[in-house]
């Protein structure tokens, strides 16, 4: 049996099993916008995870996104847009509500208590790599293109970033987050973001597939029957290939190297030569040169060393940061100048990395003061 409801954003499904159990399929269904998470989006795949985990007969929840191009591009961040510049200079509960919404489910996913497959192929970017970040079996393919580019547009890398960016060997975390650099399917599987790497065409044989395993019932058993249903339709000379081909694994200890400063200027400088004797490195170089010098300050502070926070902690202290970004204004320039008007000239305030003062920076992990409550305190 299977049956499917579906709305204008999100399709859900659930497919019967052999032995009576049912694995619970989630698509993001926004290929136009490349399935970016609206507010909509997040509160019914919120509502539908929570119910789901209240059901002894769901086994496993799949989620992916509709058509070839995109798993997800990350947040609604036109529609954030609207919000922040529909209130002048007064704080907009709606965008700020978008951030605390979509990081309870992105820890939902996190803390889920059955085993969560994400299908992660063609764009994976912002939100959509924090809701692929926290899944229990995360595939990669050889269309995969994944990147964290928030301070492009005056944001910083959240959706949990400082959890999964922070934790990365030789400070690649902070190098990604910093010149925006996308990671290919063999940096993913070397870096611990992705778990197998199976062709793009496979999708809908390993989703039938999925139908005809031997589920228990039971979480780690569960665990293991779909990391072994997996372990079949992947290549694994293509896998071993794309780890050995990963540049972030060839460039590790120039990363290294270069993001052992004390400052974002000292990095930037660094970097710039860098770029002139590497052309790898020179992606990297362009986005910095480009991007929020308040952000990228934030960004050197958020990622400059593990902080030794739990997942709940990371996300409370980004939603502080989130709610920061929101009242200054940069990130809605940033949005506009990259995705409105697209003029790509955004007039940063502060201007220049020189003109950040460590107050603005510090202003970014504290929740505002008229925030009586966290919310996210129950986390």
């Amino acid at each position: 049996m299977s049956e499917a409801t579906t709305d204008s954003s999100v399709v859900f499904e659930e497919r019967s099993t052999a032995k009576g159990y049912c694995v619970a399929f989630a698509q993001l269904n926004a290929p136009r916008a490349l399935n970016s998470l609206s507010r909509t989006m997040i509160d019914r795949l919120q509502a539908q995870l929570d119910a789901w985990a209240e059901r002894d007969d769901i086994v496993c929840v799949v989620l992916h996104g509709a058509g070839e191009k995109a798993f997800c591009a990350g947040g609604d961040v036109i529609g954030l847009y609207k919000a922040m510049t529909a209130t002048g200079d007064a704080p907009s509960a709606d965008a700020e509500a978008f951030f605390a919404h979509e990081y309870r489910l992105d820890h939902r996913i996190h803390r889920y208590p059955k085993p969560v497959l994400c299908w992660a192929t063609g764009t994976v970017m912002g939100g959509g790599l924090g809701v692929m970040a926290g899944a229990s079996h995360r595939v990669v393919t050889e269309c995969s293109k994944i990147a964290m580019p928030e301070v492009t547009i005056g944001l910083f890398p959240d959706v949990g970033a400082s959890w999964f960016l922070g934790r990365m060997p030789q400070r690649i975390g902070l190098f990604l987050g910093l010149t925006t650099t996308p990671m290919q399917p063999g940096d993913a599987l070397w870096l611990g973001l992705g778990d197998y790497r199976i062709d793009s065409g496979q999708r809908e044989a390993v989703f039938a597939a999925l139908t005809q395993l031997d589920w228990q019932g039971e979480r780690e058993a569960d665990d293991t029957v779909l990391a072994r249903g997996l372990r079949e339709f992947e290549d694994i000379a293509e896998s071993d290939n794309a780890r050995r081909e990963s540049m972030l694994f060839a460039n590790q200890q120039t990363i290294a190297r270069l993001t052992d400063t004390h400052s974002v200027a000292a990095f930037t400088q660094r970097l710039t030569a860098q770029a002139e004797a590497d052309d790898w490195f020179a992606y990297g170089a362009k986005a910095i040169a480009g991007a929020s010098p308040l952000s990228l300050a934030v960004v050197h502070r958020q990622l400059g060393r593990d902080p030794k926070l739990s997942i709940e902690q990371v996300f409370q202290r980004e939603l502080a940061m989130a709610i920061a970004c929101t009242r200054r204004p940069d990130f809605a320039e940033g949005i506009r100048a990259l995705l409105v008007d697209k003029d790509k000239n955004p007039q940063w305030s502060p201007t220049t990395l020189d003109a950040v003062t460590p107050e603005q920076i510090a202003a970014h992990f504290t929740l505002p003061d008229d925030y009586a409550q966290h919310p996210l305190a129950d986390l």
